[in-house]
């Protein structure tokens, strides 16, 4: 299944939102909406797209601000952002590089030249870390259905998790996917607010009712927001669920979500492959981590993980 690129628009005027996003569908490419910097930074803590084009000029929180936020953040930082402004004077294309973009458009924005730039810069993107790297990079658990929960498309880590649970459109629908499709639209039409929808597999791919505790996985998902027209978005994570986060939890006073990030870290996982293990962000991964160091008494990881690691193994003693 080939992915379509996804692209951020960042625009205060609905006007210009709607054409960008008619413009930039009909160019065969995902798109993200936000209409001020804030809620842009909110939408790039949950999803991160391959390329941002951004409104310089917007109340609040303007887009030269906020590029230079999102530059700051270790896992939006390769991130390309082209600017769009109506100011074409020097001093504000040398502000809209200073704070990070790598190229400008000047409105009335031209869709031929605009779509040619936005190429150039998703193939320079990916070519810098090859293909592969290139989406690794981006840390995304993310999968596209239609308004049925039947799966439209999805991010290769997300393809790894479901691994062939949920069919593409033209496959045919077995139990497990029909369970699935059900409680994705089930949260959709929920509306999310932070809800998820979880299901239990066994270690072939079936049912995880009666499977024995070993061979059960569990998945994870959390709805974001529409895509394109009949495009819903998913975030998949494949929580730690098993006794030894638990074990961890009640023998050092730890939080249910503390105890996972140790037990991640005790198994060598980076921040930013918790972050996406569990679907929270690196910097709620950096809060908990400080907490069980404080609670453990240590000052590091590898001291936190040498304490996980007794622990488990005086359990399995």
């Amino acid at each position: 299944m080939q992915q379509r690129g996804m692209v951020l628009v960042v625009d205060d005027t609905p006007e210009t939102l709607g054409f960008l996003t008619d413009a930039l569908e009909a160019a065969e490419l995902t798109v993200l909406v936000a209409t001020d910097g804030e809620s842009a930074l909110d939408l790039l803590g949950q999803i991160t797209p391959e390329l941002v084009l951004m409104d310089a000029v917007m109340p609040g929180l303007d887009g030269f601000e906020t590029c230079r936020r999102l530059k700051q953040e270790a896992h939006l930082s390769h991130l390309p952002v082209i600017f769009m402004t109506g100011l074409s004077d020097t001093e504000h294309v040398v502000r809209g590089l200073e704070a990070g973009g790598v190229d400008y458009v000047t409105k009335p924005i031209v869709v031929n030249e605009l779509l040619a730039r936005i190429r150039v810069h998703l193939a320079n993107a990916r070519a810098a870390q090859g293909a592969r790297m290139a989406l690794d990079a981006t840390g995304r658990f993310l999968l596209a259905t239609d308004a049925g929960g039947r799966l439209l498309w999805c991010t290769p880590q997300a393809g790894r998790l479901l691994a062939g649970l949920l069919p593409g459109a033209d496959a045919p629908e077995t139990a497990v996917s029909a369970r699935l499709a059900e409680g994705l639209t089930r949260l959709r039409q929920g509306g999310g607010g932070g809800a998820t929808f979880t299901l239990d597999v066994d270690a072939t791919g079936g049912s995880g009712e009666g499977a024995e505790a070993e061979e059960a996985r569990r998945l994870e998902f959390s709805y974001l927001s529409p895509g394109n027209p009949g495009e819903f978005l998913f975030r998949l994570s494949e929580p730690v669920a098993g006794k030894d986060e638990l074990f961890l939890k009640e023998a050092h006073g730890l939080t249910a979500r503390e105890a996972d990030v140790l037990l991640w870290i005790a198994r060598g996982k980076s921040n930013r492959d918790i972050a996406e293990i569990l679907g929270i962000s690196p910097r709620t991964v950096n809060k908990h981590l400080e907490q069980v160091f404080s609670k453990l008494g240590v000052e590091n990881r590898a001291s936190a993980t040498a304490i996980a690691m007794r622990t488990l193994a005086a359990r399995g003693a």
